[in-house]
């Protein structure tokens, strides 16, 4: 740390605030879903390529771009990524959607801001930079496949010694940081079933096998799994999140579709529960004289951050200000496909307090982040990556 130039990263970053606050706003008037963020990777690359930087394009419409610095050192990647949500915004925000039915209702929008923050930041002070850094614009991480396993297979991490990334957390009071070692984020996996009875007249159930009926004693057969065959201290989560048949009123249908998605942090668990799931839902079926077809999917790995990495970064947070910004944290069973990055190499994921008054989760139409906290994230997360390349890497 004492390599690093605190007091003109600070500077830096106060003098390009507003910018930061507009390049979120920008995003978020003109949201994009998975795989289709052409505009915001246009603007996101024009922007770097202006500023000098590398930038080549990885999975469609992901960017990767490199600062090197003037001093030699290691190579740090810093991941933002950029897809919108398939959801219509509501609220009196300070920006809405311009798009019909699609919104940053996550905060995609302020990693982008931010990680452009950093970029700019760093172009300031790249002589005294002892290293490389290499920032990450990674489209679809809302959807699997998700965008970080396709930039992978494309090169994004060649020669990176490590990696660092951020989500904008609503649940934390703007400037809290909180992370954990090991699993802190779980294996989101997908199921679909298809069950298929016999319609009829709604007056005549007996005459038919209703796959309503049927898909209900489903819907509630398989919380079996959580509440009587999984131990109470290890966390599994089993969520149905559509279903679908019929057409009115008085008439039973022939089939009902239902999707659902399953959340564990446990490989053992995970596999255990992809093998009994059909089984659970086949015998329902059976007692009831439905046939079905079912289908299992897994998404993305269990986000596990390295001890020593996770130290690293509480480090760094308590010398810039004070243990009373670190949050401990339980395993949050979302999904995140920077767990893929994980996987190859060493590095740290973790929640940027982002709460205002409003407190509407992520993912809801009225959900909104506390703008403070990008110009605060922009400092963290430019220190963060000057600390460890000052340090030559962490062996």
């Amino acid at each position: 740390m004492s390599l690093v130039p605190r007091e003109k990263i600070e500077q830096a970053v106060a003098q390009i605030k507003s910018e930061i606050i507009a390049w979120r706003r920008d995003f978020h008037r003109f949201p994009e879903v998975a795989f289709q963020e052409e505009r915001t990777s246009q603007v996101i690359q024009q922007l770097l390529q202006e500023w000098g930087l590398e930038v080549r394009r990885l999975a469609g419409t992901g960017l990767r771009a490199v600062l090197p610095g003037g001093r030699p050192g290691p190579v740090v990647a810093l991941r933002a990524d950029m897809d919108a949500l398939p959801l219509q915004e509501e609220g009196d925000k300070p920006v809405l959607s311009a798009h019909q039915g699609v919104a940053h209702c996550c905060g995609h929008d302020g990693h982008m801001a931010i990680l452009l923050g950093v970029a700019k930041v760093m172009l300031q002070l790249k002589e005294a930079l002892p290293g490389e850094v290499v920032f990450i614009f990674q489209p679809a991480e809302e959807r699997p496949p998700g965008g970080a396993k396709l930039m992978i297979e494309e090169g994004v991490l060649e020669g990176v010694a490590a990696i660092f990334g951020l989500h904008l957390w609503q649940p934390l009071p703007t400037g809290k940081i909180a992370l954990r070692a090991g699993p802190m984020m779980a294996q989101a996996d997908e199921f679909e079933i298809e069950v298929l009875g016999k319609g009829g007249h709604g007056s005549m159930p007996h005459q038919t096998v209703d796959p309503i009926w049927v898909a209900a004693q489903i819907v509630s057969g398989v919380q079996g799994l959580v509440s009587r065959e999984t131990d109470p201290l290890q966390p599994l989560v089993i969520s149905f999140g559509t279903i679908h048949g019929g057409t009115i009123h008085n008439i039973i249908p022939e089939k009902v579709r239902l999707t659902g998605t399953v959340r564990t942090l446990d490989e053992k668990l995970q596999a255990r529960i992809e093998k009994r799931l059909p089984e659970v839902c086949q015998s329902i079926g059976q007692t009831w004289g439905a046939e079905g077809q079912f289908a299992y999917k897994r998404g993305y790995p269990a986000l596990v951050n390295p001890p020593e990495m996770v130290e690293f970064v509480q480090q760094v947070v308590r010398q810039l200000w004070g243990e009373e910004r670190l949050v401990s944290i339980k395993p949050v069973m979302g999904g995140e496909d920077f767990a893929y990055y994980l996987k190859e190499i060493p590095g740290a994921f973790f929640f940027f307090g982002a709460g205002n008054q409003k407190q509407y989760p992520h993912h809801h139409p009225r959900f909104d982040i506390d703008e403070e906290a990008l110009p605060e994230a922009t400092f963290l997360l430019t220190t963060l990556a000057w600390a460890y390349l000052s340090q030559g890497g962490r062996e």
